[in-house]
């Protein structure tokens, strides 16, 4: 199933792109702008199975999208410009925001130079238990546990049910299973649980994913000293903030993530990114709350590109994704066009609900 939503999702957009359709929409759903999210940007790795790969881009595919912005008839800014552009109704010309969501190393490694390079204003979302090494990259460590087993054990609806795994084939089914079985799951507790309880028979090490691949305070304070970047608060946790029961955990996750970044970093973050975003982890509750909390803005991951009439909806932004599966620059031309986002949007401009 994975394969064909891949599979259908291509053909959509190479259909758009050399049918030309994405130049005929873009003057009508085009918007004012758009933000895009990365989240990793590293050299491939030889892994056959590689369930995240999604969320990664080559630095090869990174400067070709940040030479081309470079040189096109629209203007790269921060998150607090896109913010006063909106109050000020100023829309003469078409934007682009660049954000990396969670703080990962190789942001440091691969982007920020090329970022440096061509003088491209970002802005980076932190979960504040991340460089605290206390985060759990729950999806990361539910590939290690397929990655490093033929078969694996898991009670479901109260009965232990065992798994095979031993090709790579059946690994990404396994994955794909899992990870949409938890992701169905009530609640944040019940995910994390699982997990846990995962890694724990099959001796996965979640903890270690933090040190091994997300940025110390040192790393990020250095990142926080250069005008081109934006630090935004992106919750103490990671939760999916709508399987949070409690409106005042939700409220917590926000408020203590901008306040640990503040006693870091010096300054308060007025930005935030709603972890995983889709809208089952992030609604109209979430919003509100943001809201009420004082951020300026707040991003889901939401297909879609940015109107005028968002600035009535500040805390529910969309954002195209830069996705690891489809590396090509004719995909992004379509996705900033607004021609495919309009058309899995059923054409409404705001999705907030």
């Amino acid at each position: 199933m994975a394969n064909l939503k891949k599979t259908i999702i291509r053909t959509g957009l190479e259909t758009l792109y050399f049918s030309g359709m994405h130049h005929l929409l873009r003057p009508f759903v085009g918007g004012v702008g758009a933000i895009l999210t990365l989240h990793h940007v590293r050299p491939p790795r030889p892994e056959a199975f590689q369930p995240n790969r999604l969320l990664e881009v080559n630095p090869v595919f990174f400067e070709g999208l940040l030479r081309r912005l470079k040189r096109g008839r629209v203007d790269v800014i921060s998150l607090d410009e896109m913010h006063r552009r909106f109050v000020a109704g100023d829309f003469k010309r078409r934007f682009v925001c660049i954000t990396f969501d969670d703080g990962y190393k190789d942001l440091m490694r691969w982007a920020y130079p090329l970022l440096k390079q061509y003088e491209m204003p970002f802005a980076l979302y932190i979960p504040t238990s991340f460089p605290d090494r206390l985060g759990e990259l729950w999806w990361v460590a539910l590939e290690a546990v397929v990655a490093q087993n033929s078969r694996i054990g898991l009670v479901i609806d109260g009965k232990q049910q065992f798994f095979e795994c031993g090709s790579v084939r059946e690994k990404r089914a396994l994955y794909d299973a899992l990870y949409g079985y938890l992701r169905s799951m009530k609640t944040e507790d019940e995910v994390r649980k699982t997990v846990r309880d995962l890694c724990a028979t099959y001796r996965v090490d979640i903890p270690a994913f933090c040190r091994d691949l997300c940025m110390d305070w040192e790393e990020i304070v250095a990142l926080a000293a250069d005008p081109l970047c934006t630090i935004g608060a992106h919750t103490v946790n990671h939760p999916m903030l709508k399987k949070v029961p409690n409106d005042e955990t939700v409220r917590a996750e926000m408020e203590m993530s901008r306040a640990v970044l503040e006693a870091a970093l010096g300054q308060r973050p007025e930005h935030l990114a709603y972890p995983v975003g889709d809208p089952t982890s992030a609604g109209p509750r979430e919003f509100r709350i943001a809201h009420e909390l004082g951020f300026k803005t707040a991003v889901t991951t939401r297909p879609g590109v940015l109107f005028k009439v968002h600035a009535e909806h500040m805390t529910a932004l969309p954002r195209i994704s830069v996705n690891g599966e489809f590396q090509q620059q004719r995909y992004l031309k379509v996705l900033m066009s607004g021609a495919a986002t309009a058309m899995w949007n059923g054409f409404r401009r705001v999705n907030a609900a």
